[in-house]
């Protein structure tokens, strides 16, 4: 749930990094901290608790400089605390690191380190990193970006990092794998970020870093974009679709309630243009485009994490009623770590909101390896997931901040019962009298959820109720 944001540019970076960290407060965190290159110093702030308890430590300091980076951690090796907080000094105190993911070798790491004499203040694998980094950079006498390279070639685990080096106040290095990160386009500016909310009050303009890429950005120059295996990439630009007023909380108390009421909308935009009620015809191009791939699967295997696998267990049932092709639900996490057997007739249907979960994508890479044909479900325009796919369809649900999916679920679902029609139409195993009744009843559900959600005071009234019952029992299928 950690979240990143960077800023190099002719502001101030102090008010942007901190708006950012406000923006991302919505993932849920222990601790936050930032760092600044100012008047030739690195300093580094941080504060257990909110990013106001920040804001209040850091009154009083040097707050200057127009390039930064900022955190906010959601504790995974030590306690939540301010020294476990990030960002984390090297032992020179030369440089600063921001970090989201999991080093799973960083205790090997770190006993190498030691011998060569580094100390640690910190429980974190975070910490570990930059020593290591450190360490690369003056034994080898290389630039930050080359040392970053070279570390990460000794790194096994997830990562979005993003580095600043005191001597070099016109760079910021970033690199990721298996975690998101997004770089934002401005006029003689960057931003970085774990994703585009805390970007898009400055620009639109967003190049999305790829699997083991590392990310040179220099003041007053073009990005350079790199793997860690050293082959140069071209940046491809892209456009968010994403406005300032989607993150806004619109007279809501929260954004959950926000989202909740969103559906009726979400959900005619997720079938806008896909479902036609008075063609009595559902249009997936996705599907069409591949429709022979699924006449002839032999087996459907649905990836997914969290609510995503849930809205998966739903499309199994709906598939393999309407299609009769046999369909599998597997937890991403679960998927990847095995050894499953995967024919080149198969499926595989990927879900996800953000279409960064580290699970399914490297689900959806294993897969691939297999020979099976990619098929995405995702909200996110442009995201990891659906780049790395076959073919697919997005949810077109706008961005969901609240942690507990409500949008993005119902999106998924209704995508999962178009796919599943086409396939049953197509194939005759679905009889065209039942085909057209759901159709019909796919373009009423809007209107439904909105008499639904009009009886919110009633509901809200029984949620009061059963707020202190100690345990529930469902009867009822």
């Amino acid at each position: 749930m950690c979240g990143i944001v960077g800023y190099i540019g002719h502001r101030e970076a102090y008010p942007i990094l901190i708006k950012g960290l406000q923006r991302l407060e919505y993932r849920g965190y222990d601790s936050a901290g930032i760092a600044l290159i100012s008047n030739g110093n690195l300093n580094v702030y941080k504060a257990k608790g909110k990013v106001s308890d920040l804001v209040h430590f850091a009154q009083q300091k040097d707050i200057a400089g127009t390039v930064g980076i900022a955190h906010t951690r959601w504790a995974t090796h030590g306690e939540p605390n301010t020294v476990n907080a990030h960002p984390h000094y090297s032992q020179s105190e030369e440089l600063a690191i921001i970090h989201n993911g999991i080093i799973e070798n960083y205790a090997v790491l770190k006993q190498g380190l030691i011998a060569n004499g580094y100390a640690f203040q910190s429980e974190t694998d975070t910490e570990v990193l930059i020593q290591l980094i450190e360490f690369v950079k003056k034994a080898n006498h290389v630039d930050l970006t080359t040392a970053v390279q070279l570390a990460l070639n000794q790194v096994v685990g997830a990562y979005a990092i993003a580095v600043l080096e005191k001597s070099q106040p016109d760079t910021i290095v970033a690199a990721r794998k298996g975690s998101p990160l997004v770089v934002g386009l401005g006029e003689d500016e960057f931003f970085i970020a774990s994703d585009a909310t805390p970007i898009i009050e400055y620009t639109n303009q967003v190049i999305y870093v790829g699997e083991e890429e590392i990310v040179t950005l220099h003041r007053g120059k073009d990005i350079q974009i790199k793997t860690i295996s050293n082959v140069v990439k071209t940046p491809e630009i892209k456009k968010l679709e994403l406005t300032l007023n989607q993150l806004e909380k619109g007279g809501y108390p929260h954004f959950m309630i926000k989202e909740i009421f969103q559906q009726p909308q979400t959900l005619a935009d997720s079938m806008r243009g896909r479902v036609n009620i008075e063609e009595n015809n559902v249009v997936l191009s996705g599907f069409i485009d591949n429709k022979e791939k699924f006449l002839n699967a032999g087996r459907i295997i649905i990836t997914a994490c969290g609510t995503s696998w849930h809205a998966g267990l739903i499309g199994m049932y709906v598939i393999e009623e309407f299609a009769r092709i046999p369909v599998e639900v597997e937890y991403s996490s679960e998927f990847r770590y095995r050894k499953p057997v995967i024919f080149p007739n198969d499926i595989v249907i990927a879900i996800s909101q953000s279409g960064e979960t580290a699970d399914t994508l490297a689900a959806v890479e294993l897969a691939k390896s297999h020979g099976a044909f990619i098929f995405g479900i995702c909200n996110v325009v442009g995201s990891s997931i659906p780049r790395n796919s076959d073919s697919g369809a997005y949810t077109h649900v706008g961005p969901e901040i609240g942690v507990a999916s409500t949008k993005a679920f119902t999106a998924q679902v209704t995508v999962l019962t178009m796919l599943a029609l086409m396939i049953g139409r197509e194939k005759g195993t679905l009889p065209e009298e039942k085909y057209l009744s759901i159709v019909k009843e796919l373009g009423r559900i809007p209107d439904k959820m909105k008499i639904l959600l009009s009886q919110n005071e009633r509901i809200a009234q029984f949620a009061k109720t059963f707020t202190y019952a100690q345990n529930f029992i469902y009867l009822g299928r």
